[in-house]
């Protein structure tokens, strides 16, 4: 691992270890559909997890369509935003977890959000994976730079 590549993933860590929420993009026939949501990340930055009842859009977007993206940021909504936030989209497939790896993902995201253990606990309550496959980090309000996972 480079160290501009291990300077990035310590720059994402420390933005995942510090927001809480994420703003999810699925699609639907008609267009693109967003949805705040609680979030996990992973510790190797390969995985986002995130929960969601069965019976909403998001989900039956998910099912149709996998491919989604997540922004994740810092703002603070202050003018010096321009120049000192970063904000992060995740690119990847979502996939409803089952077995063991859905209780994994369970301790998890109680651990992370332990305000949401009675949702988390729902029999609605489907447990997401986002296998991410890349990462844009947007800072200053016009430095990208991409971070690809090795699959």
């Amino acid at each position: 691992m480079s160290p501009d590549t291990q300077s990035i993933q310590t720059q994402l860590s420390r933005l995942f270890a510090q927001q809480r929420l994420g703003v999810l993009a699925t699609q639907h026939q008609t267009g693109p559909y967003t949805s705040l949501v609680a979030f996990h990340a992973a510790q190797d930055l390969r995985s986002l997890l995130f929960a969601t009842a069965r019976s909403t859009r998001k989900y039956a977007n998910l099912k149709a369509t996998p491919h989604v993206s997540m922004l994740i940021d810092n703002r603070s909504h202050q003018e010096n935003d321009f120049h000192q936030a970063i904000a992060v989209t995740a690119t990847g497939r979502a996939e409803e977890l089952a077995g063991p790896e859905q209780q994994a993902a369970l301790v998890q995201l109680k651990a992370r959000h332990p305000v949401l253990v009675e949702f988390y606990d729902s029999p609605t309550c489907a447990l997401i994976r986002i296998n991410v496959t890349s990462y844009y980090l947007v800072s200053r309000f016009q430095h990208v730079i991409e971070l690809h996972m090795q699959t």
